[in-house]
């Protein structure tokens, strides 16, 4: 593993490159506005002290929601206007900049990043870009693994990012729609039994119990939802009591648990599982699996592993050039003796960004890096209405200790509201926490399609 290093060595520039560099501010560079992304340009300016440096975020949307809450935007169960923060707000009230638009490649020699074209509505709105980087931190995310299953691509909708979620929910709700008009059965079908398949599937009952409230009466009746998952558990990163709980909740709620299903090709109406059952779906949804973002495989000369993810050293840094970060699912962190790389969880992206909110001001004033320490202070998973069940970890007090209830409820909601805190500050966190409170009383429960 390469030996962590300062802003001091030695870069891969001219001379006159050098000398204009050291009459503007350090240019840091985040690609991704994600969980880490969106934490570290927001806070990063006002840790630097006597540093000099500007930042600038890019990300493809316009609008950043936090990715635990990207299934309750999918069903409908929240308004993604009401959960999402825009980035120019974002970037004028911290101090950063933002520049819209999609990573089409790095060149680590010239230090620049080339954006694609921005397009909207079908019309060039932005050529594409090159922008110049001292710094680079990469964090963009994760997408779901399709391990190369056919049909998957053509017949199912995932739910990884902002944009994906509004998709799915526009599908769900005109499919709602069409079942109430005719009174037929809407058949839904989850692949991927982990926290967001699961939450998922809780969320889409939550839909169609509130419906009957604004008119659907009968709703829950039509709709069957189903959660394929190809190993032994639901949740397998989760402690058994937590898995064991959760689904028998899931199947209280009249949710078909499949686990021990492989799924070996999903077609118009149907997923085919390696037994030869079909498990009948108008509307399939692909939750399985954890890759690197497409965009990794544009990282020429980065390290990667065979889930795309860019493999890091302990200080965060890429292995083959000090100068670019990456963190959060994007990276891959072996720890441990057996090399295990931490899971793309929210927990990891926020302590990662943490840590370098942290040390990145010493870093630039030419003192070295810290390693990186990951604290697993536990997980919940959250099935809307109907409970929550969550375990501590293995940091702290209570060590593996189980929650269930209104307890596991209220840790859930406070991790939200601790990363709104993080991203505002205390007091203007508060207030969105108050201004979501008052809309949860006067507004509909549900998304009401336009």
């Amino acid at each position: 593993m390469p030996k962590p290093s300062s802003i001091s060595e030695k870069p891969h520039r001219s001379n006159t490159s050098e000398e204009s560099c050291a009459q503007r501010p350090h240019q840091i560079v985040i690609v991704g506005g994600g969980i880490a992304g969106l934490e570290i340009a927001s806070n990063l300016p006002k840790r630097t002290g006597r540093t000099s440096i500007a930042v600038t975020l890019i990300d493809r949307e316009p609008a950043y929601v936090w990715k635990p809450m990207l299934h309750t935007i999918a069903a409908g169960t929240s308004d993604v206007s009401q959960q999402e923060t825009s980035y120019v707000a974002q970037a004028r009230n911290r101090r950063f900049v933002f520049e819209p638009g999609e990573l089409k490649g790095i060149d680590r020699q010239g230090r620049k990043v080339y954006l694609s074209p921005t397009e909207i509505a079908g019309r060039r709105v932005l050529p594409e870009r090159a922008i110049d980087y001292d710094t680079l931190i990469l964090a963009i995310g994760s997408a779901a693994n399709d391990f190369g299953t056919p049909g998957v691509r053509e017949h199912c909708l995932m739910i990884d990012s902002r944009s994906q979620a509004m998709n799915f929910n526009r599908e769900v709700m005109a499919r709602i729609l069409e079942t109430v008009t005719a009174r037929n059965t809407l058949n839904i079908a989850v692949v991927g039994g982990g926290a967001t398949g699961v939450e998922l599937a809780a969320e889409l009952i939550q839909l169609a119990d509130v419906s009957a409230y604004y008119g659907a009466a009968g709703l829950r009746d039509q709709i069957n939802v189903t959660l394929i998952e190809s190993g032994p558990n639901l949740l397998g990163a989760f402690p058994d009591r937590v898995a064991i709980a959760a689904r028998g909740r899931l199947e209280e709620l009249g949710v078909t648990v499949l686990t021990g299903a492989r799924v070996v090709a999903a077609e118009a109406d149907c997923f085919r599982l390696a037994d030869g059952r079909q498990v009948s779906a108008e509307l399939k949804v692909w939750a399985a699996g954890v890759k690197g973002a497409d965009a990794c495989a544009k990282f020429e000369g980065l390290e990667l592993t065979r889930n795309n993810q860019i493999v890091v050293t302990p200080t965060l840094q890429t292995t083959v050039d000090s100068r670019i970060f990456a963190v959060g699912d994007c990276s891959s962190l072996p720890v441990g003796d057996a090399g295990k790389p931490l899971p793309p969880a929210a927990q990891v992206a926020h302590q990662q960004a943490s840590h370098l909110i942290r040390h990145l001001p010493r870093w630039l004033r030419g003192k070295e890096l810290p390693t990186f320490t990951f604290r697993d202070f536990g997980s919940i998973v959250s099935l809307g209405g109907y409970g929550a069940y969550g375990s501590l970890g293995q940091f702290g007090l209570f060590t593996g200790g189980f929650l269930r209830g209104r307890v596991a409820q209220l840790g859930h909601i406070l991790l939200y509201r601790s990363y709104q805190s993080q991203l505002h500050g205390f007091w203007r966190g508060g207030l969105i926490w108050l201004a979501d409170m008052i809309n949860s009383r006067v507004r509909p429960r549900i998304r009401i399609p336009d």
